[in-house]
C-alpha cells in the first residue's frame, strides 16, 4: 500500500490518505460515501486508486455534461447509483442585467464570503447574461437565503431544473513548444511568450497555479496533464512530453484554453 504515493506528487498524499479513508469506510460499512465537490486533479487521483478495483467503484457528477468540479460517489459494486444520490442543486442568478455586468470572480467571491469552503459547491456557469451555479445540498438553503449581492448589484437566486442547465463548453488550442525545462516558469514562460522573469515574478506574486493548487516554487517541475492557470493570461495543460530534441529541448504538446 505505501508504494502508491510513488505515483503522486508529495503534497497530494494528504488527499490520498483521505481517498483511501474512504474506500475503507466504504468497504467495512457496505453503504456509499458522497464527497464534496473535487477538482479535477483530484477526480484523477480518486478514480486512479478506487477504479479498478472490483467490489468498490466511483461515479462521478457535476451537474452537467461538460463539469469540471465534481461530486463522487464511492460505493460497494451492487449498489446503483442515481442522479438524486449526488446531491446537487441548481440556482440561477437573477441580477439587473441591463444595468449591471457581472463576471465570473465576482460570483466566485461572494460565495466564498458567505464562510464556505470552495469544496462545497460546483461550476458557475455563464450564457450571455445568464449565470448559473451548481451547489450541494447541504447548503443550498443557507446559500439562497444568504447571498444577497454580487459585486455592486443585488441578487435573487432561483432554483432551477437541471434540465435547464447551461450547456458550457471548454475550447482547446493544442501548439507544440521546445522549451529547456520542464520547470514551471520555463514553462509559462514559453507559452504565454514572456521572459522567465516575468514568469517568475507572476509566480512569486500568487498568480500562477498548477493543478488547483497555488504554486510560489519557480522551479517546480511540470508533467503530463499538470493544469496550469496564470491569472491574467488564462489557463492552459500539458497534453503530452514527447522527450527530447536533437538540441537537447524538450517537446511539449499543450492545450491553450479558448
Amino acid at each position: 500500500m505505501s508504494n502508491i504515493y510513488q505515483h503522486f506528487r508529495m503534497e497530494e498524499r494528504e488527499f490520498i490518505d483521505q481517498v483511501l479513508s474512504w474506500r475503507q469506510t466504504v468497504e467495512q460499512t457496505y453503504a456509499p460515501k458522497l464527497t464534496d465537490f473535487l477538482d479535477p486533479r483530484e477526480q484523477d487521483i480518486l478514480h486512479t486508486i478506487i477504479g479498478s478495483q472490483s467490489d468498490v467503484r466511483v461515479q462521478f457528477d457535476g451537474g452537467h455534461r461538460n463539469a469540471e468540479r465534481k461530486r463522487a460517489l464511492i460505493f460497494p459494486d451492487y449498489f446503483i447509483p442515481e442522479m438524486d444520490d449526488f446531491r446537487l442543486e441548481l440556482y440561477q442568478v437573477n441580477y439587473p442585467h441591463k444595468f449591471v455586468l457581472i463576471e465570473h470572480p465576482q460570483v466566485l467571491g461572494s460565495l466564498m464570503s458567505l464562510g464556505l469552503k470552495r469544496s462545497k459547491f460546483g461550476d458557475i456557469l455563464f450564457e450571455g447574461h445568464t449565470i448559473q451555479v451548481i451547489v450541494s445540498k447541504e447548503v443550498s438553503s443557507y446559500i439562497s437565503m444568504q447571498l444577497e449581492s454580487v459585486g455592486k448589484a443585488s441578487v435573487q437566486l432561483e432554483e432551477k431544473p437541471f434540465s435547464s442547465v447551461i450547456d458550457a463548453k471548454e475550447q482547446w488550442q493544442e501548439k507544440v513548444f521546445t522549451m529547456s525545462s520542464l520547470r514551471l516558469d520555463t514553462l509559462i514562460a514559453s507559452i504565454y511568450n514572456f521572459s522567465r522573469q516575468k514568469a517568475q515574478q507572476l509566480i512569486s506574486a500568487k498568480k500562477v497555479k498548477v493543478n488547483w493548487a497555488m504554486k510560489e516554487n519557480v522551479a517546480f517541475d511540470c508533467r503530463e496533464s499538470d493544469t496550469i492557470s496564470v491569472r491574467g493570461y488564462g489557463r492552459c495543460k500539458v497534453i503530452a512530453i514527447e522527450g527530447k530534441t536533437k538540441k537537447e529541448k524538450w517537446k511539449v504538446v499543450v492545450g491553450i484554453q479558448k
